[in-house]
């Protein structure tokens, strides 16, 4: 597909926001190659600037990591034409979710909580708000971010399920962004 001026995704970035552990490097990934555009993962530019995140997080904590996303997110949003995947958090941050209404479209990837557990349980024990939690500790703070963050993700243009396999979370995506130009 055509992700240039006249495709689908017209000159503006896609971001996708929700939860960690939703899909949005993975299912990002493969919704740029469809449109033919570059990928940004705006964790990992963030990682190029200070290292691993849980590390900076814990010597350096939140509020500096946020600062660092914020900056680097204003320079993603200055790139045209390309699918940027962001962080759990990154909406929330004053500030940072004007800059992706402006300069974007907004794409929350939303995973019902009882699939989402499961994937932090294998895979989020690395994020630096969750460090160190199991269990019910676990799940009750993976609950307590994702009721109020949904708040913000609900403002996103577009609510695609992402559930599912990462094909068929793009193959939606691709569909929404179609849909809304006819």
């Amino acid at each position: 597909m055509d992700g240039g001026g006249t495709g689908i995704a017209g000159e503006r970035p896609i971001y996708l926001i929700g939860m960690m552990c939703c899909g949005k490097s993975t299912v990002g990934r493969l919704l740029a190659t469809r449109l033919g555009l570059p990928f940004i993962d705006l964790d990992r530019l963030i990682e190029d600037r200070v290292g691993p995140l849980l590390p900076f997080v814990q010597r350096e904590g939140e509020e500096a990591f946020r600062a660092v996303e914020s900056d680097v997110l204003v320079e993603a949003a200055t790139r045209p034409r390309s699918v940027i995947a962001t962080g759990g958090g990154t909406p929330t941050v004053p500030g940072n979710l004007e800059i992706m209404r402006k300069s974007g479209t907004l794409i929350w990837l939303d995973v019902p909580m009882q699939v989402l557990m499961p994937r932090i349980e294998r895979a989020g024990g690395d994020r630096p708000l969750l460090f160190g939690l199991r269990g019910d500790a676990l799940r009750e703070r993976v609950r307590e971010l994702l009721d109020a963050r949904s708040r913000v993700y609900a403002l996103a243009a577009f609510r695609i399920p992402g559930d599912g396999a990462p094909d068929e979370v793009a193959a939606r995506i691709v569909s929404a962004l179609t849909d809304q130009r006819k």
